[in-house]
């Protein structure tokens, strides 16, 4: 994460705003006299707050690690030929 002054922040306001969202990288202002505050964009602030939702939920968890446990035990769900060529075909 980049870090840049209050000061450099105000003075390039659109471009910092514009890079941010672009590159999906938060960026982080200091402050002189207060607390720094870091800016994202919209969407990377909701997904990350839907990885929270996931990480905080057991119920999830637990279909995610039985999940990983069936695909490593090669027991997963498999496609038959005319499912993959409808997926293909989309």
């Amino acid at each position: 994460m980049n870090t840049i002054s209050v000061n450099q922040f105000r003075d390039n306001l659109k471009s910092y705003v514009e890079q941010t969202v672009s590159e999906h990288e938060p960026l982080k202002v200091t402050r002189r006299a207060g607390d720094d505050f870091v800016v994202i964009s919209a969407d990377d602030w909701e997904r990350e707050q839907e990885t929270l939702h996931v990480l905080q939920s057991s119920s999830l968890m637990q279909q995610i690690a039985d999940s990983l446990n069936t695909h490593t035990a090669k027991k997963g769900y498999a496609p038959t030929q005319e499912q993959l060529d409808e997926i293909a075909n989309l």
